[in-house]
């Protein structure tokens, strides 16, 4: 009897399946990908050149005066509308310094907002380097290579037709950079020295009560055979942002670039957007749960021959392709 009703479930089960019915396997859902344009990567690697071309961007040189007029023309060029937030701070090492955050809006009117930043300064010496270690770097990967992405970013904005449904603050933070040396004895530990734009901006937003969905740094996103992984303080604060952004880095096939492993919490300037302004920020950067940062951070080997395009196209189509999709 029981091998009767067996056999008799068998039969069944092979009827439906000739009569074209369905079973109650659950359809994953498809995925709608909203049209986006093409993340030039010659246009950025140029950005990144002009920075280099002006000389180390160190606050109070010629270079860091060039560099912020030129990002100002470029951004007012692609129909932003551009401000500056104008402070001092006291270095490390009891110099005072005028230091600026620009700040570029897109669609200023939209409620909706997504923050995208970058350091534009650069670090006047090679503290991690053996030779030429009281001189400024140049900088090409720690500090150009995130300003290329987002001066990118703005320009295919204002010269597609297809543009973004969301409202977007470009801010280049000043004063990042500037930390003790690698090796200082005698730290003064009374306060960060690093990150001086967005501590001060975190405080003193450029709009009274200024918020955003929510933020996306860029840093060392320019050299070879860069890999970026989930940095911890990212995860902390924003850790659904992570997931999204990692998402469609592989799903836009930059998973060589994009890897899907943890790596510790590193105080950048997205630590004080997410501590002090309350905006959830994540920082793509280039360090390594296992060897840290690249051989070439703080050295005079991040020059414009540690820079790749592919790089630069892998974060600068992934950050272009995560905001039109909102």
């Amino acid at each position: 009897m029981k091998n009767n009703k067996l056999w008799l479930i068998a039969l069944l089960v092979f009827a439906l399946a000739c009569s074209g019915e369905k079973t109650t396997e659950t359809q994953a859902p498809e995925v709608v990908v909203k049209p986006y344009p093409a993340f030039n990567a010659d246009s950025a690697y140029a950005f990144v050149q002009k920075q280099v071309d002006f000389g180390p961007r160190v606050p109070g040189t010629p270079g860091h005066a060039a560099t912020k007029t030129w990002i100002i023309s470029q951004m007012e060029s692609y129909g932003m509308s551009v401000q500056t937030q104008d402070f001092q701070v006291k270095t490390y090492d009891g110099l005072n310094w005028n230091l600026s955050n620009i700040i570029a809006s897109y669609n200023p009117q939209a409620t909706k907002r997504i923050l995208l930043a970058a350091h534009w300064d650069t670090r006047r010496i090679a503290d991690k380097d053996t030779e030429r270690i009281n001189e400024p770097i140049d900088g090409a990967n720690d500090g150009a290579s995130g300003v290329g992405v987002l001066l990118e970013i703005a320009r295919t904005i204002s010269s597609q037709g297809l543009k973004p449904e969301v409202g977007i603050d470009f801010i280049f933070f000043d004063g990042e950079d500037d930390g003790e040396p690698e090796m200082s004895s005698g730290r003064n530990n009374s306060q960060v020295w690093w990150c001086h734009g967005s501590q001060y901006w975190s405080k003193n937003k450029h709009i009274p009560n200024y918020s955003a969905y929510y933020g996306i740094l860029v840093d060392l996103v320019g050299a070879k055979n860069a890999r970026f992984y989930r940095e911890g303080y990212s995860r902390q604060f924003a850790g659904g942002i992570v997931s999204k952004v990692w998402g469609h880095a592989s799903q836009l096939g930059h998973s060589g670039f994009f890897i899907q492993k943890d790596a510790p919490e590193i105080v950048d300037d997205h630590y004080f957007v997410n501590a002090q302004a309350g905006i959830p920020m994540i920082d793509i950067i280039e360090f390594s749960p296992d060897f840290g940062f690249g051989h070439y951070h703080h050295t005079h080997q991040d020059n414009m021959d540690l820079i790749d395009s592919r790089t630069l196209k892998a974060v600068g189509e992934t950050v272009l392709f995560t905001v039109y999709q909102e």
